[in-house]
């Protein structure tokens, strides 16, 4: 019997685990670090060894394929191991595939990818479409596959997840944009980066679709570099592009032979100018997928957004604060500052991935007239704002910061919180940021 061996018991580990199990592999599965109840009480549903808070290598380097979890580096030494030795390591999409004929709507970028993945749910779950939501989401592709396979999945995609895929393919790829990221995971160099961002185009043929924004000059020099075999259908600002606004309409136009899609700009529930690139990437999406227009329509004019990204909290003392916990990185702040109308203070800080934060720099100035620094070391925003002639507070907690917002925001004004960096010095993930954020705002 074929032994698979998984890496992680977080939420792809687990149900790549219950998916092995089910299609009667021998299956173990190790965790370094301690596995939370509810995981525990799956693996040991589904009769599955396990293993928490180590790595024990007789049982691991004897596995016929290694399933990692994405969040498992390849130069961690078991890993390095497994590598040496030729043991085959996939990730839990590459694996899930393999047992579902569904058709794959893939999503990734270094922003939006989340908004774009719900609202392309919403439509097709409107249109009456037998459809899952899986991915870096939050919810596993091989579970979904295992206890309820379905005829379409939309899958967001991070760079981690797409990094052990060979043979999977996507049938419409969808390439938000690329920026700096991550790039302590890709020893630095952006071009790593890029490249594990290309592979959702992998093994793609003319019958499938690569959906991308025909603005970004990483992409288009990537596509020139690469060719995708897909056929290619780029969105942006211009009338080139099967996707596009005129001014005043936001225009879907993905097949000649159908009517185009025409959608007042004021009449989108996502408001900004990401949000409409968003729209017009998950518009074109569901007109490949032959959904009506119609449907398309009422999605884009009703879908609420998604939690932790530009989300309205409460307004206090006429001050609005805005849970934007998900802006991870800095090109994601950019877009949420762009989007500001009124005088801003900016909570930001956490971990940091090598960020350049110079790509905000004219942002702040324009609108923030304080920013809170919010880490366990804010040396490097302190370097990097001190001079900007910006007024600055640094604090080592979220209830500090927010406290130091609540003392140096003025009626009419606007709190952001939209850190720039990762959540893991101070929090478990950046949803538990947004929560605490949420609660201790609904408590001044």
């Amino acid at each position: 019997m074929k032994r698979i061996v998984v890496l992680g018991a977080g939420e792809s580990g687990t149900g790549a685990a219950i998916l092995a199990k089910s299609k009667g592999y021998d299956v173990f599965v190790s965790d370094m670090g301690e596995i939370s109840p509810m995981y525990q009480a799956l693996l040991d549903k589904h009769h599955i060894a396990w293993e928490s808070g180590k790595h024990t290598p007789t049982q691991v380097l004897n596995a016929s394929e290694v399933i990692k979890s994405p969040g498992i580096p390849l130069t961690a030494p078991l890993v390095q191991e497994l590598i040496a030795q030729g043991t085959p390591i996939i990730s839990e999409i590459e694996f899930a595939a393999r047992y579902t004929r569904g058709k794959m709507i893939c999503i990734t970028g270094s922003n939006g990818k989340t908004t774009t993945t719900s609202l392309i749910f919403d439509m097709l779950r409107r249109a009456g479409l037998d459809v899952g939501l899986a991915g870096n989401i939050g919810n596993s592709l091989a579970l979904l596959v295992a206890q309820e396979d379905h005829e379409y999945y939309v899958i967001e995609l991070s760079s981690f997840q797409l990094d052990n895929c060979y043979d999977f393919k996507a049938d419409i790829a969808i390439l938000l944009n690329i920026t700096p990221d991550h790039l302590d995971r890709y020893d630095h160099q952006f071009q790593n980066y890029v490249d594990a961002k290309f592979r959702i185009t992998r093994n793609q043929t003319a019958s499938d679709a690569f959906i991308y924004w025909s603005e970004d000059p990483v992409i288009n020099r990537e596509i020139a570099r690469i060719h995708p075999q897909a056929t290619l259908y780029p969105f942006g600002s211009s009338e080139q592009n099967v996707a596009y606004t005129d001014g005043s309409h936001l225009v879907v136009n993905s097949k000649p032979e159908v009517t185009p899609l025409r959608v007042p700009l004021e009449e989108l529930s996502l408001k900004g100018k990401h949000n409409r690139l968003n729209s017009m990437a998950a518009g074109l999406a569901a007109q490949i997928l032959n959904i009506h227009n119609d449907v398309i329509r009422e999605s884009l004019q009703q879908f609420a957004g998604v939690d932790h990204r530009l989300q309205y909290v409460a307004t206090v003392k006429g001050v609005r604060y805005v849970n934007d916990s998900k802006a991870t990185n800095v090109n994601s702040c950019w877009y949420a500052l762009e989007s500001m109308t009124s005088p801003t203070v900016l909570i930001l800080g956490g971990t940091d991935k090598g960020n350049d934060y110079s790509e905000i720099d004219e942002l702040v100035k324009e609108k923030c007239h304080t920013l809170i620094f919010m880490g366990k070391d804010n040396s490097k925003l302190i370097q990097h704002f001190g001079g900007m002639g910006v007024k600055y507070i640094s604090t080592d907690s979220l209830h500090d910061a927010v406290q130091a917002a609540y003392q140096s925001a003025h009626d009419g004004d606007t709190v952001l919180l939209s850190p720039c960096c990762a959540s893991f010095d101070l929090f478990k993930n950046y949803e538990d940021r947004g929560k605490q954020f949420m609660h201790m705002v609904r408590t001044l």
